[in-house]
């Protein structure tokens, strides 16, 4: 699949089913990632990587979470089984640096995950972006070792596609209808 093709048809899946992708196909993704723009070269980003035991702890520190809020915890225990694999991306800004703005750094980030999610969707795989409570959840943070310059940028769940699932990507708005050209 060539890149054109898998802007076009990569959609986001809901839930991902198993089994987990290896260790190596995962490396082969974050390779892919890494490879985002990065004005400085600053890899303003780190990954972990959950399945198995690590997703149970995720589950538990989302579920007390959702608890001490009056919400339902097995409801927050569901979402961290969406999918074999979570792949939790941490933002590390490098603002310190001479000449290196915050802006770029998001930009940088945001690019590494929609390199990941292209890389899964040219595999084959299911993948979807997520962010929503557990990225500012202080156990969450704790469990994944986010010092207080890092920020947790998103969540990539990964997996396989459900069997029959073949829905084509979500409508967009025509860029014809976003677009002013001046000059050309």
């Amino acid at each position: 699949m060539d890149a054109y093709e898998a802007i076009m048809t990569r959609r986001s899946w809901p839930r991902a089913e198993g089994p987990a992708p290896d260790r190596a196909t995962i490396l082969d993704l974050l390779r892919a990632a890494t490879r985002a723009p990065n004005h400085r070269l600053t890899e303003p980003w780190r990954f972990v990587v959950l399945a198995g035991d690590a997703l149970d702890e995720l589950a538990e520190a989302w579920a007390a979470d959702a608890a001490a809020r009056g919400k339902d915890p097995d409801e927050a225990r569901a979402k961290a089984h969406r999918a074999p694999v979570i792949v939790v991306v941490i933002e590390r800004p490098k603002t310190h640096l001479r000449k290196v703005h915050e802006i770029e750094e998001h930009h940088a980030v945001g690019a590494a995950m929609q390199n990941l999610l292209l890389a899964a969707h040219a595999r084959g795989l299911a993948a979807s972006l997520r962010t929503g409570p557990p990225v500012h959840i202080p156990a969450v943070r704790a469990l994944l070792g986010c010092g207080d310059d890092e920020l947790i940028a998103g969540l990539i769940y990964l997996g396989h596609r459900p069997p029959g699932d073949d829905r084509p990507p979500t409508r967009r708005t025509p860029p014809e209808e976003l677009t002013e050209f001046r000059g050309l």
